[in-house]
């Protein structure tokens, strides 16, 4: 009889399956998940296919497989997946796979469970403490000890008492779920018209099955989510699982609190902040079909659903979606792939969608489903622009005198009032009035930025900090340095200036210390606990703040002038968001733009109201200079500690281009942020038309050109969406 030789992946930064031998008795599958000798370790994998053919000169050099494991396997549809995005991106399909099997497997077995149940006669010695004890379980219901000894009002050891006289006795509990199945009919909403049509229209794409795309486009207030629920809700009764895909963690907490309040319990949750142990269960569980509903974070595309019927990519649009280490990719596109693959449903929203999404909608690839208006009769904020040319604040002040009455008569209606400024800190950069110098990071080419409240200066490329220094160190003048430019921090100190007796909050990532913590303080402001909110683009998305109705864009143009070909768009975008928090609920909403630049389109369709017009503005600018969606981009960074080893590996590089006409590469050319963590950087950019196949190219290219040797570093990213 034969052996048996199947291909084995590994979760290493590897492209390529291993093969090994099968041992004898051992029966296994394309899916299944082995432990696998690896070097001189042992290590984790997935049998991938089986090797009918193996190359005969190695076959004294196969190792065995060292067991099957006990875990669910992964399913074909997965597995076709994983090998789609190595190709697309031309990440290692090892790494890629790593994503997927994020479930703990070294953590041995969890802590058992003890329940307590009612058992034998009442103990000879009677008291208080035990009678309420008895009373409690009179009900026959098994009780885990803790909750049993809260309930009764007693310690511990009054349980463990009737435990060691026979009256209760223990049992091993079942581990708890990880999350409760949702009920579908638990509450029905109320919907308008608009909202009604748009919930039809989801629930008949889940009736029917298949692969089809859908955008839900509508205003900010438009009852988006609630909508979506009702597809949500047709894909539980269907017995199917459901994956909600989230942008922040932080837009969770409120979410999950409508989820409760609509299917009556809450989903399970796949981020970055959950426990190994958390993790692991979560990740079986998902697998074993226990999870109707999971709302996640980009890694929730790579989890082993055991029956996926619908993936909801809740605001589309938001960059967050794009990973930008390890494997390169773009979750919204994944998941566009991935419901492919499997033949269901997807569903993207947003009030802001991407261009690309808009473009597919326009032009027939997506069904589209729009609400134009707000939920319950709310009107949309009226947009103003303040000219900081012409109505500019006196000097070494960042809010105008119009912002600042606006501000102060929101206060005054006993209203709240939201000041955005997507910078974090008190000041982007310190210079020394003596001599000109400025604080710069020691590893990066980028300026130390002032957090105030935690008296560092802080490299945001790096991490590097230190603390304000006593002295220039180009002239050695003492108190000479002078902080340029406004943060969030030094907003707040304008603010308590101009708004005294204000209760106010400035919210930005880097004052995070948990996610318990933003949670909180989000709803102390829905509960009316803040006058005036300070934030960055935290507080840009899927915040529901019932009193707060002026909102002012401290500085509009910010985004603006970076040379990202994507630059109006996002702009367009957060500024449209942060304005959308205006007067949701009570009151008429108004925000107020300062800008140098109202003329400019962005600021005119924000203004008017105008999304179309901008839209088809940027369409037809995209359209005429071949950018995506109407042409595809790659980038390649090239890293060394020098920049000569750095440049020069890109020059070797673009010798090796392979010639095609429809392809134009440019560069090497130093990075806008030139030096991160001490590494020089080089970037070369790919531009070819929407049909061509550029990962292809790439390949054929890399695989012509030398491999980058000593430190040199080369990072490929497929549809960049970072220009720095």
């Amino acid at each position: 009889m034969s052996t048996r030789v199947v291909d084995v992946l590994v979760p290493v930064a590897l492209d390529q399956a291993y093969s090994y031998r099968v041992p004898r008795g051992l029966d296994l599958a394309p899916g299944d998940l082995v432990e696998v000798p690896l070097g001189a370790r042992d290590t984790l994998g997935v049998v991938w296919a089986d090797n009918p053919n193996p190359n005969p000169r190695l076959h004294n050099r196969l190792k065995d497989i060292d067991g099957k494991l006990d875990l669910p396997p992964l399913r074909d549809e997965l597995r076709q997946f994983v090998d789609w995005v190595s190709g697309y991106t031309l990440s290692a399909r090892g790494m890629v796979l790593r994503m997927a099997l994020r479930m703990g497997e070294h953590l041995g077995p969890g802590r058992e469970r003890v329940g307590v149940r009612l058992a034998g006669p009442p103990p000879q010695r009677m008291t208080a403490a035990r009678a309420r004890v008895l009373g409690l379980f009179g009900d026959g219901l098994t009780r885990a000890k803790g909750d049993a000894a809260r309930e009764a009002g007693v310690s511990a050891g009054v349980i463990d008492g009737l435990i060691d006289e026979g009256t209760l006795e223990t049992l091993v509990l079942p581990p708890e779920p990880v999350a409760q199945r949702p009920d579908p009919d638990f509450r029905k909403p109320e919907f308008s018209l608009a909202q009604l049509a748009a919930a039809d229209a989801l629930r008949t794409t889940i009736d029917q099955g298949g692969y089809t795309v859908s955008l839900l486009d509508g205003v900010t207030g438009s009852g988006k989510t609630e909508v979506y629920f009702e597809a949500v809700a047709e894909t539980i009764r269907c017995g199917r699982q459901t994956l909600i895909l989230m942008p922040e963690i932080a837009l969770t907490a409120r979410f999950l609190d409508r989820f409760s309040e609509r299917f009556g319990v809450r989903p399970a949750e796949w981020h970055s902040q959950l426990t190994p142990r958390t993790r692991q269960r979560t990740w079986a569980a998902v697998a074993a079909n226990e999870v109707p509903v999971i709302v996640g974070a980009r890694s929730a595309l790579f989890l082993p659903y055991a029956d996926l019927g619908l993936i909801v990519v809740d605001e589309e649009h938001d960059p967050a979606y794009k990973q930008e280490d390890g494997a390169h990719y773009h979750a919204r596109d994944m998941a566009v792939v991935r419901a492919s693959i499997a033949k269901i449903p997807v569903l993207l929203a947003s009030a802001t969608p991407s261009v690309e999404s808009e473009v597919n909608a326009r032009r027939g690839r997506y069904r589209h489903l729009h609400l134009p208006e707000r939920f319950g009769g709310a009107r949309l904020p009226s947009i103003e622009a303040i000219d900081m040319r012409r109505e500019g604040p006196p000097r070494g002040r960042f809010i105008s005198p119009r912002l600042a009455e606006a501000v102060l008569h929101t206060l005054e209606r006993k209203e709240q009032a939201l000041l955005f400024l997507n910078r974090r800190g008190y000041a982007p950069l310190t210079l020394c009035r003596a001599c000109g110098f400025r604080l710069q990071c020691p590893n990066c080419d980028a300026w130390l930025v002032d957090h105030r409240f935690r008296k560092r200066l802080v490299c945001h490329h790096c991490g590097f900090s230190m603390p304000p220094p006593a002295e220039c160190a180009n002239c050695h003048a003492t108190d000479s340095f002078a902080a340029v430019g406004p943060g969030v921090e030094r907003l707040e100190q304008e603010a308590a200036e101009l708004f005294p007796g204000a209760r106010t909050l400035v919210l930005s990532s880097d004052l995070v210390e948990s996610v318990e913590r933003l949670r909180s303080e989000l709803d102390d402001v829905a509960e009316g606990r803040f006058d005036l909110v300070i934030g960055t683009q935290l507080v840009a998305k899927g915040h529901h703040f019932p009193r707060l109705n002026l909102v002012g864009i401290v500085d509009a143009d910010l985004g603006l002038g970076n040379g990202d070909p994507r630059a109006a768009e996002r702009t367009f975008q957060l500024l449209h968001q942060v304005v959308g928090r205006a007067g949701r609920e009570e009151g008429r909403g108004v925000g107020f733009l300062q800008t140098h630049q109202p003329e400019h389109p962005v600021m005119k369709a924000l203004i008017l109201g105008d999304r179309e017009a901008f839209y088809s503005s940027e369409i037809e600018l995209r359209e005429r200079t071949g950018y995506p969606p109407f042409g595809r981009l790659a980038s390649l960074v090239i890293s060394a500690n020098e920049r000569h080893a750095a440049e020069s590996y890109g020059r070797t590089l673009v010798a090796h281009v392979p010639k095609d006409e429809q392809v134009r590469v440019l560069g090497p050319a130093e990075a806008p942020i030139a030096v991160v963590r001490g590494r020089h950087r080089f970037r070369l950019l790919v531009k070819s038309p929407r049909g061509f196949d550029l990962s292809a190219y790439l390949r054929d290219w890399l695989s012509r050109a030398p491999k980058p040797r000593g430190n040199v570093q080369l990072a490929v990213d497929v549809d960049p969406m970072s220009f720095l």
